[in-house]
């Protein structure tokens, strides 16, 4: 059985390894996944919240270069070295935006940023050490590669915490679904009955309820928050996960394997358990797939109308909300890139969804 168990995901894996675009989404989602764990070292704001604002400097075009002037931090912070790595720095130095500057013992003389036909303001600070010797900790140039948002933070920082919204919404919700749609369907399945016309009572009103509605009102009956919002999606997307659970069991329960089972005396909890939910876990792996794609643009969508993540945490949805405006304004990258983000990863999810269903399809 065993052996017969390995050939079977041996030739599963073969199959997808042909598969060119199944292999490319499922590496696409590991390394997003990879930048949504480590997001606070590859980011060039590992601040925390990615939240280094530069006023002066908003709504920069990609590439955009400026001297900063970075000033420490005299706060003493406690903050361990894994906090740091995966929370970002709590107290982070200031960096101001420069045009010119001059040098004097223990002073720095400089210029704001300012935009084009503005005069910036003169300012004076004083260096605890002599700069004459060692000007590379307080000045150095500092280039936004993706640009900077209406707030002068770094864009491409937030895109790539921001991946953290995207990516947990969708394994939390998907859990969610997936604890409640199987116990749910795999009770109505095989109990049948009372059981399955009180099941399928709740999952019909479940579902002719708009899914965004119901969503709205969970999220504001728990309050806005980034686990509320979690909740309130993996609360919506277990009906559909009940339903195939459901019509998977009702099928297998009458093959003969099962109905030895009940003839040995096993318990009705082994065998759902142990005979019957091992031969159907085929359609729920595709169907978790679409609903983690569904899960981030649910979030993304929730967070556009404000009720997701709240500032300043980082949200591609939130992002969205934040620029869209400058689509008209010759600034359209401020909203594509987040946006472009979201769909990617959608898309990833959709044809890693699609691969699974013809590798785990038998009559292929």
């Amino acid at each position: 059985m065993s052996q017969k168990s390995s050939s079977l995901t041996q030739l599963a894996l073969q199959k997808f390894k042909k598969n060119l675009w199944g292999v490319l989404s499922f590496w696409l989602i590991v390394l997003v996944g990879l930048i949504a764990v480590f997001a606070y070292v590859l980011s060039p704001d590992n601040s925390e919240n990615a939240n280094q604002m530069h006023l002066s400097i908003h709504s920069k075009q990609p590439g955009f270069t400026v001297e900063m002037l970075v000033i420490p931090n005299t706060l003493t912070s406690n903050q361990s070295f894994l906090n740091r790595i995966f929370f970002g720095k709590t107290h982070p130095p200031s960096e101001i935006p420069i045009t010119s500057y001059e040098l004097e013992p223990y002073q720095i003389k400089y210029t704001e940023f300012a935009s084009e036909g503005l005069d910036g303001l003169e300012k004076t600070i004083t260096i605890p050490t002599d700069i004459q010797t060692s000007l590379r900790p307080f000045v150095t140039s500092k280039t936004f590669y993706f640009g900077t948002d209406k707030y002068g933070r770094d864009l491409l920082s937030r895109i790539l915490v921001g991946a953290r919204i995207s990516f947990s919404i969708g394994f939390v919700a998907v859990f969610i679904s997936l604890i409640l749609g199987i116990l749910m369907g795999s009770i109505a399945g095989y109990f049948g009955g009372k059981w399955d016309k009180l099941i399928m009572w709740i999952i019909n009103v479940t579902w002719s309820i708009p899914t965004l509605l119901l969503v709205i009102a969970i999220t504001l009956a728990l309050g806005k928050g980034f686990w509320q919002v979690f909740i309130a999606v993996g609360l919506t997307m277990w009906v559909e996960v009940a339903r195939i659970v459901r019509g998977q069991v009702m099928s297998v329960k009458e093959m003969q394997y099962v109905t030895a089972a009940r003839a040995l005396g096993f318990t009705d909890f082994r065998i759902i358990l142990k005979h019957i939910l091992p031969n159907i876990l085929a359609p729920v792996i595709v169907i978790s797939a679409a609903n983690f794609a569904s899960a981030i643009l649910m979030e993304s969508g929730l967070s556009f109308l404000g009720i997701g993540a709240q500032p300043p945490m980082p949200s591609w949805g939130g992002m969205v909300k934040d620029h869209f405006r400058y689509l008209l304004l010759g600034k359209p990258y401020l909203a594509l890139l987040p946006g472009l983000a979201i769909m990617s990863l959608v898309l990833a999810f959709m044809m890693l969804g699609n691969s699974l269903r013809d590798i785990l399809d038998v009559r292929r």
